[in-house]
């Protein structure tokens, strides 16, 4: 059983391929995993493990902790790449989401100008206008989509509540190009069902939802962790690097990875 936990609402930095030296926020309590999704493959563990008993952070207790260690930061010429919102579940989930992603863009201004701010996120929330709106104010929004296939998100992605997604892949396209599509690739079996979303029957209808997407890029990756589901199997590099020439194919840059996620999972060590 796999459970990585983060100790507080601001953590790091950690180096990320992708995003360079990135400061992480979490917006969930600090002692248990709250998310609308329950991933086979998340490393946070399954919902039910980690039921936590602590609040979220405020808006408040945010932007202080984000202010003190990015002037900190400033002060001592330490360059910070990225802010980005991950941590114990799904940061879209935060009631004050959207006011606390403009204190974020409002404190990088004034302290770290050159970092990204960038949110991981399963994307359900986007159907909320207010969530839809924040996301477009920041440089990277990386939205989860791991399949079009219905069954397979009910099996992998385990939706903790009512996904449509046609009309998930229609709101992502309503982002203009901007967002990123991050996809978890993944074989072996679940509940004595067999996975394996490389396959072309997943692929393909994958790749026409995301020429209506047209995002900005796609991220193609695996697993680099453990698990807490352990017949989950990683893809191999042979499969991500044909699937990404098959994305680059349609026209859409790919970015083909064998890191689990974009931010390394750490606790804070200060």
């Amino acid at each position: 059983m796999s459970t990585f936990l983060f100790s507080g609402p601001v953590f790091g930095p950690v180096h990320s391929r992708r995003l360079g030296n990135s400061l992480g926020i979490n917006l969930l309590p600090v002692d248990g995993k709250v998310c609308s999704f329950d991933c086979v493959y998340c490393e946070c563990g399954f919902n039910a493990d980690t039921r936590p008993k602590s609040r979220l952070p405020t808006r408040a207790e945010t932007a202080e902790k984000l202010e003190a260690r990015l002037r900190r930061y400033a002060e001592e010429g330490v360059r910070i790449d990225a802010l980005t919102f991950a941590g114990n579940g799904e940061p879209t989930a935060h009631p004050e989401f959207p006011e606390i992603i403009e204190d974020a863009i409002a404190i990088r201004d004034r302290w770290m100008p050159g970092a990204a701010v960038c949110v991981l996120t399963n994307a359900v929330n986007i159907l909320k206008p207010r969530v839809a709106v924040a996301l477009t104010r920041i440089e990277k929004p990386m939205l989860k989509l791991d399949s079009v296939d219905p069954d397979y998100v009910r099996l992998v992605n385990r939706p903790q509540c009512r996904v449509d997604i046609p009309r998930l892949v229609e709101a992502m396209s309503k982002l203009k190009g901007k967002c990123i599509i991050q996809t978890m690739f993944i074989k072996g079996s679940v509940e004595g069902r067999p996975i394996d979303n490389t396959a072309d029957s997943f692929v393909l209808p994958w790749i026409e939802a995301l020429k209506k997407i047209q995002p900005a890029e796609v991220s193609i990756y695996s697993l680099d962790r453990d698990v807490p589901c352990p017949t989950v199997l990683s893809a191999s590099g042979e499969d991500l690097r044909r699937i990404g020439r098959l994305v680059e194919a349609a026209g859409i840059r790919a970015v083909v990875s064998a890191e689990r996620s974009e931010v390394e999972r750490e606790k804070e060590k200060d």
